[in-house]
């Protein structure tokens, strides 16, 4: 990386912290190395002496918020197993923040409140990504409402067919995001992830994901804390990984345990290279860490 670079992803963190810390945020430091992780079908684990990195430090960070913590933000490293690309590394930045007694909608708003904060303290004139985060209206789309305007299929037919994800990347994400950023929201119930469905509607989970240029940047959701309908998702998705020949790692049962201590929370996960990216206007993320892979 190049020293500007390196520079200004400096002050893009130092602005992210700045924000949280004036909204009496508290910023946690969890373990990276874990016993277990939260099983994810699509994720593989990165194996460390018997243990794991991290993929996420979502589990712990709700574990502090059964414990009665209210308001919690984490930059921290996450790692995630043959993930390298453009916009993948396999180690990589993230930011988590999750906080009790609010939803998705409100979350969405909070999180568009601190990308308008980090672009307006370090954006620098002419830089697209940095214009449409300070100036523009932002978009809220459904995922039903963008599969019937971007996609050949409809949403249910690309459930039905399995084809979901690649319809999404061919056909939907490159158009999200360009003119305005997009808040991508009420996903499926099958891919809500760990997200509270809908009330209204069971066949509706509060998930969202945010778009800025083409570039998934968030994922964020109504945190879901039935403790059983968890249970039941993990061991969905634990049954997918055995499957696909991989093991899936030891059920995260103290996480469980302690899911029931949360009333109601949202939480978000943000991914600091690719912000960066934007900021710096480069084109791949080996051009915003200060080593790749291939350098060490």
């Amino acid at each position: 990386m190049g020293g500007s670079s390196l520079r200004r992803r400096a002050e893009i963190i130092q602005a992210i912290r700045s924000f949280f810390i004036q909204r009496e945020y508290l910023e946690v430091d969890t373990p990276v190395r874990l016993p277990c992780c939260i099983p994810e079908a699509h994720i593989e684990l990165v194996e460390s002496s018997g243990w794991f990195l991290q993929t996420s430090p979502e589990m712990c960070m709700k574990r502090l918020l059964a414990a009665g913590h209210q308001r919690i933000f984490q930059i921290c490293h996450c790692f995630r197993k043959e993930e390298r690309g453009k916009r993948h590394l396999p180690e990589f930045t993230m930011l988590e923040w999750y906080r009790t007694s609010i939803d998705y909608k409100e979350l969405m708003r909070e999180c568009a409140e601190l990308l308008r904060f980090v672009a307006g303290m370090c954006c620098i004139p002419g830089n697209s990504a940095g214009e449409l985060l300070l100036h523009s209206d932002w978009e809220y789309l459904t995922v039903k409402q963008a599969f019937a305007q971007y996609s050949p299929y409809g949403l249910i037919e690309a459930l039905e067919e399995d084809n979901f994800d690649e319809l999404l990347v061919e056909y939907i994400e490159p158009r999200l995001g360009v003119r305005s950023p997009t808040f991508l929201y009420d996903y499926p119930a099958v891919l809500g992830s760990l997200a509270r469905l809908k009330d209204a509607d069971s066949n509706v989970a509060e998930r969202f994901e945010l778009y800025v240029n083409g570039l998934e940047l968030a994922n964020g959701f109504s945190e879901l804390t039935d403790v059983a309908e968890q249970r039941a998702r993990f061991d969905r998705e634990r049954d997918w990984i055995e499957n696909q020949g991989r093991s899936p790692g030891p059920v995260p049962e103290k996480f469980l345990a302690d899911l029931a201590g949360i009333k109601s929370a949202a939480g978000i996960a943000l991914g600091v290279d690719r912000l960066v990216m934007l900021l710096c206007d480069a084109s791949s993320i080996d051009e915003v860490v200060a080593f790749t892979p291939e350098n060490l």
